[in-house]
């Protein structure tokens, strides 16, 4: 996935959960706007780059957004977790994810369940159940660890129990983790952060719902990050 052309600069803050401060080369502070209203935990710091955009549009009050920070270890991740959605459905369009492959029609975001749920990708083909493909992104990383949520999340968690629903009624269920960091090489639950979420994903495996974790890797020139990619399935080392 290629990203929109990026400035650096250093981050004074995050604020308000939508704004954040940052200081330019030449001194300059600017406000951006954040598009993770998320915790956003170990991605934020202040003194880390942050790698933004800048959006031609009359009607944004802000036309800056923040889009990766860059650690201090060196390790670069997307905070705009809309990212993950654009990121997993070019990967499906090129067979790139090999456990999903077989599917020729994905639809975005459908209606289904019975928590009045939107499914982030329903998957279709001839002679192959229904596939129904919920993404979440991995920003959260400790040694190398990827992990998920950085908060609880009971959106989340209600996304387990329809996922559940789904291959109760003979479906095929599948929750994607989508590497917006390209620090991880195996993933589990942060349990400590969301027991209830750890939980039910331990509940969905023992029904048959699949995990998936993919590693990121982002692209550079001229020592600009300009792409962001999945490349393989990393172990899950979680509880099942």
């Amino acid at each position: 996935m290629q990203l929109p052309p990026l400035q650096s600069a250093t981050l004074i803050r995050r604020y308000k959960r939508f704004l954040a401060d940052i200081q330019l080369d030449n001194g300059e502070i600017l406000t951006i706007h954040c598009a993770n209203t998320g915790a956003m935990t170990g991605c934020g710091e202040a003194g880390d780059i942050v790698w933004y955009s800048h959006s031609d549009s009359q009607t944004r009050k802000y036309p800056h957004s923040w889009e990766l920070t860059e650690l201090k270890n060196g390790n670069i991740v997307c905070i705009n977790t809309h990212r993950s959605n654009q990121l997993t459905l070019e990967a499906l369009q090129h067979k790139q994810i090999k456990e999903l492959a077989m599917y020729e029609q994905i639809l975005p975001e459908v209606k289904y369940g019975e928590e009045n749920s939107r499914i982030d990708f329903l998957l279709k083909a001839e002679g192959l159940p229904d596939c129904y493909l919920e993404v979440k992104s991995v920003t959260l990383v400790k040694n190398t660890i990827g992990m998920f949520p950085d908060a609880v999340t009971t959106r989340g968690q209600k996304h387990l129990r329809e996922l559940i629903t789904m291959k109760k009624q003979g479906h095929r269920a599948v929750v994607f983790f989508a590497g917006l960091h390209n620090g991880f090489d195996c993933f589990k639950v942060a349990e400590y952060i969301d027991p209830e979420y750890d939980k039910l994903l331990q509940e969905a495996m023992r029904e048959g719902v699949e995990v998936y974790a993919y590693a990121g890797q982002f692209g550079f020139y001229d020592k600009k990050p300009t792409a962001l990619s999945l490349t393989h399935c990393v172990p899950y080392i979680g509880k099942k």
